[in-house]
């Protein structure tokens, strides 16, 4: 048996390489659809895109033979690398949302953004490289078949971003979600929320209804790897984001601080409980989970507040 060193057999058909961007395991991986027609699920950042080119080969696939890149959407996490890819699959065409199209031909003010919202964690990730336009096929929903037993079907779970789209692969009867069902925390088996500012609750809860009606066997998270009892999942994620939307309506209401409804949010969600001293700890959750997604669930808050005054 070969030793895979980058990549693992986690499905029929299915690979996921694990990015480790910054020199940090378990925070993005990408997934190869080994088919007549070899589909990437993810570009991941910029930084991370020699050791996804290494997977790509250890399992002797040809670059040239890659049909498409799928984007859950084009943050620097999932998409950022997709200009600097496709300079290594001459044939391959991206896949991504309407909404996306425009930060992928010109990542210059999606960059800025996350300068500005990320920090020092947009520097771990890179700063993306322009895709050509004719290589970009914009999607919302459809069905791409890959060969005589495999389809890559298409959905828009917006909320997480104005342009997530999921995946779902007819082999194992999986999804990838991109960050509509969370961040999977691997090493507690428990899904945390991925909701940073501008964050939408009900077309969140709406996309999770749309994945859970799929009936899904398992999750493949972005961040960070496969997870079973996909269902029960989605259902536990949206319990959860109504928690966090609840506790941080009633700390803006009381005038709390990030930092004071971060606390509450700590205190009263039993997973947070559980995971906080590894998130506190994190090189990079301890930014975008205890600030960035704290802070989505209060701007929400806040203009939702605004609208029913006015």
């Amino acid at each position: 048996m070969v030793n895979l060193v980058h990549t693992k057999k986690i499905g029929k058909n299915i690979y996921i390489v694990e990015l480790e961007t910054g020199g940090i395991k378990d925070l993005i991986c990408s997934y190869i659809i080994d088919s007549e027609k070899p589909v990437l699920v993810e570009a991941g950042p910029t930084k991370s895109i020699p050791r996804l080119i290494t997977g790509i080969q250890e399992l002797k696939i040809n670059l040239r033979d890659i049909e498409y890149v799928a984007l859950t959407h084009v943050h620097l996490d999932h998409g950022g690398g997709a200009g600097t890819l496709l300079k290594h699959l001459p044939n391959a065409k991206v896949l991504v949302h309407p909404r996306g199209v425009p930060h992928l031909i010109d990542p210059s003010h999606l960059w800025k953004s996350a300068q500005k919202v990320l920090g020092f964690v947009s520097e771990i990730f890179g700063e993306p490289e322009p895709v050509p336009k004719d290589r970009i096929i914009p999607v919302t929903d459809g069905t791409f078949k890959l060969d005589d037993n495999t389809k890559l079907t298409v959905f828009e779970t917006v909320g997480h971003a104005s342009h997530n789209i999921s995946f779902q692969e007819s082999l194992n009867g999986g999804i990838f979600p991109g960050d509509a069902a969370g961040t999977y925390l691997s090493n507690f088996d428990v899904v945390v929320p991925t909701t940073p500012p501008p964050f939408h609750l009900e077309a969140a809860l709406s996309s999770l209804d749309k994945l859970s009606a799929l009936n899904p066997t398992v999750l493949y998270f972005s961040h960070f790897g496969k997870a079973t009892d996909a269902v029960q999942r989605l259902k536990d994620y949206k319990l959860q984001l109504r928690l966090w939307a609840d506790i941080a309506e009633e700390g803006v209401k009381e005038n709390l601080s990030l930092d004071e409804i971060r606390d509450r949010i700590i205190a009263q969600d039993p997973i947070m409980m559980r995971v906080a001293g590894y998130v506190k700890s994190h090189p990079i959750y301890s930014k975008t989970v205890l600030e960035n997604c704290v802070m989505g669930f209060t701007e929400y808050i806040k203009q939702k507040m605004s609208k029913e005054k006015s």
